[in-house]
């Protein structure tokens, strides 16, 4: 292979048509170049314009005869060019190592104006009416005898200072004050308040400073426009770096630290070892049109990359890769993972899921207070010790009052001390929920260094998205979840009603409303199911109007719990004594059934009913277990249990009932 790279400097770009610039870029690429090289090229000529070179490459895919190095070489020779210099040769194999050096040097333009680079900087970055901060000869040395500026000048506008430049456009001093030989003049580029120069001087958060003091100035700027930085203005320090600065627009400091750190974050995982000392938002960079010993401090160019932050933020979300490094099992042989802390014992660990599901009159929103009740405390949930910590209870259903009013009730009513009241955060979202993908980026913003060790949302179908019966839409749905917990580190909590009709005889999982993901999802479901409850047991309920309830569980990091019993008492729920409710079936089973049965009739009443079926239904000699369910409204273990305690006059075979006496045998 030739020298391409030694051909290539040997062409003026200046000097060749568009068709022999377009075959250079071709060239360069089909011999494996970078288009950085290609741009760096193209820079000396006035028909430049950024971002070009990278929107042809990516159009050139080759071709049966495709340009090549030789091109270049050829199109260098016919310039005068000779390869390596005079008597000197390679041979066409010889392989050519390119460590971009060559291409490293970036010169101020010859001609340079710089009254116009100072006014072109301030109208692309202020308003008129903007306070801008400078400085120029306010300058002191350090203990290392480096030169570091003072406060500098921050009482006049950019429209005082551009009406100043253009009325001495060949004296920049006039404007700004001389400065220092060998110092250069430096610029702040979020717009003050004309009192000072501290952060909260600033009065609107625009933009922030990247800098690389580590990196070659070519592969900064290289990747720079790789990745897309929305670059309000690109300066060249006239030291070892470029000065960008970036639109983040934000709204206030807060969010400005946030987006910064995010923004230097991306960086770093893209390969630029950014200075993380220029985060703050009143922060100085170099001035444009001035110099700095014999070097220039010039405009490299404005607004280029993304047009916005938010444009920026759709770009880097799809070059981001967020996944997880893959990990060998060995890693962890002398080195086993800490697993998180026990929230509630046995049940559920800290950054986990879980979900609550329960039918209406449940009091599913009280037990959830009840919880965050109990981890405020540390004390104990329907017998589980909890452990302390801080919780958000995400209200979405009732109004703020009533919400509080029903946590000083549950307290009031447990006999609670209320100690650690500070340890509940309430969101009150009622009237401002949106659908969950729109609010969790929101909620983490918000919880972020808050230190909660849970996050209860109550409930979900305010937030819902999707079809429920969708298993994607609520895979996709239920994957917020993992979000909040993966990003702040918390336990989340929230509950879910139960599908329509009856649900006791089915599995706890399966009584949730909507596809099954919402019971395989959560790395706990609770299940409360109400229980049918005798005459007897009625009228020894302190209160008439309690109901009784179980609670059953599918866990994945512990054993299920054997099931709870408890009473909900408006407005807490308490936990029953030993086998006061463990005999009693849920309601909608069968056994619910049988039991409602026998609150209006006697055995002997039952068994009458019974025969008088049969009669009935004993048209042609042959009752069918099918013809008695419909008739006494039984279910089929309901008929087969009847049969068992009438074996003396009946019995089944094949899905027919009998009687004895009519039997054959």
């Amino acid at each position: 292979m030739s020298n391409i790279l030694s051909a290539l400097q040997a062409i003026d770009v200046a000097a060749v048509s568009y068709q022999e610039w377009i075959n250079v870029g071709m060239a360069l690429k089909a011999e494996g170049f970078e288009c950085q090289v290609w741009e760096n090229w193209s820079r000396g000529d006035r028909r430049y314009h950024p971002g070009e070179c990278e929107r042809k490459w990516d159009t050139f895919h080759g071709s049966i005869s495709p340009i090549t190095g030789a091109t270049i070489v050829q199109m260098a020779k016919d310039r005068g060019w000779t390869a390596l210099g005079p008597g000197a040769a390679m041979d066409w194999n010889d392989i050519i190592y390119f460590d971009g050096d060559s291409f490293n040097q970036y010169t101020a333009p010859e001609q340079w104006n710089p009254t116009q680079e100072l006014i072109t900087y301030l109208e692309t970055l202020y308003e008129k009416d903007d306070f801008v901060g400078y400085v120029t000869n306010d300058v002191w040395q350090d203990t290392e005898m480096r030169w570091v500026p003072a406060k500098g000048v921050y009482s006049r506008t950019a429209g005082e200072l551009i009406a100043s430049l253009k009325k001495h456009p060949d004296d920049l001093g006039a404007t700004i004050g001389d400065w220092k030989p060998g110092v250069g003049a430096w610029i702040r580029f979020n717009p003050v308040d004309g009192e000072g120069v501290r952060n909260d001087n600033v009065v609107r958060f625009k933009y922030c400073l990247v800098e690389s003091d580590s990196m070659s100035i070519a592969d900064q700027d290289a990747l720079y426009r790789k990745l897309e930085l929305p670059i309000a203005c690109l300066v060249h320090s006239g030291g070892k770096s470029l000065h960008a600065i970036v639109k983040v627009d934000a709204e206030d400091y807060t969010e400005y630290r946030k987006r910064v750190e995010f923004l230097y974050d991306f960086l770093a995982r893209n390969g630029v070892d950014v200075d993380r000392q220029n985060r703050n938002p009143s922060r100085l960079s170099r001035m444009p049109g001035v110099t700095r010993g014999e070097k220039k401090q010039y405009l490299v160019a404005t607004n280029i990359g993304r047009k916005s932050w938010v444009d920026w933020l759709d770009f880097a979300e799809g070059v981001t890769d967020e996944l997880p490094d893959m990990v060998s099992l060995d890693t962890y042989k002398d080195n086993l993972p800490v697993l998180p802390d026990e929230l509630i014992k046995g049940v559920l660990r800290c950054g986990h899921k879980m979900l609550i599901s329960g039918p209406s009159k449940a009091g599913k929103s009280f037990a959830l207070m009840e919880l965050s009740i109990a981890i405020a405390e540390g004390s104990k949930w329907l017998g589980f010790p909890c452990k302390k910590g801080r919780v958000l209870y995400v209200n979405l259903e009732i109004d703020p009052a009533s919400c509080i009013m029903r946590f000083m009730k549950i307290y009031d009513a447990q006999k609670l001390p209320k100690r650690n009241m500070g340890n509940i955060v309430i969101w009150n979202l009622r009237g401002h929920a949106v659908p969950l993908d729109k609010l969790v980026p929101k909620l983490i913003r918000r919880v972020r260094d808050q230190h909660f060790d849970a996050i209860i949302v109550d409930p979900i179908y305010k937030v819902i998205t999707g079809d429920e019966n969708n298993a994607s839409d609520m895979a996709m749905f239920c994957n917020q979840f993992d979000k909040i917990c993966t990003e702040t580190g918390c336990a989340t909590i929230y509950c879910h009603h139960h599908s329509k009709g009856s649900q006791g005889n089915k599995k706890a999982m399966d009584r949730a409303s909507g596809s099954g993901v919402f019971a395989r999802d959560p790395d706990a479901q609770l299940d409360m199911i109400e229980l049918a409850l005798t005459d007897d047991i009625k009228n020894n309920v302190r209160d008439g109007f309690a109901t009784a309830w179980r609670m059953e569980s599918n866990l994945r990091e512990f054993p299920n719990i054997k099931p709870v019993e408890f009473w909900f008492e408006y407005p807490i729920h308490r936990v029953a004594n030993a086998a006061e409710l463990s005999a009693l079936p849920p309601q909608g089973t069968w056994e619910a059934g049988q039991l409602q049965n026998s609150h209006k009739k006697t055995a002997e009443d039952a068994n009458e009913e019974f025969r008088q079926a049969y009669q009935v239904l004993n048209m042609d000699g042959a009752v069918t277990v099918q013809d008695m369910m419909e008739y006494l409204n039984l279910g089929d273990k309901a008929v087969y249990a009847r049969i068992r305690k009438m074996k003396d006059e009946f019995y089944l075979e094949k899905g027919h009932v009998y009687k004895v006496q009519d039997s054959p045998k």
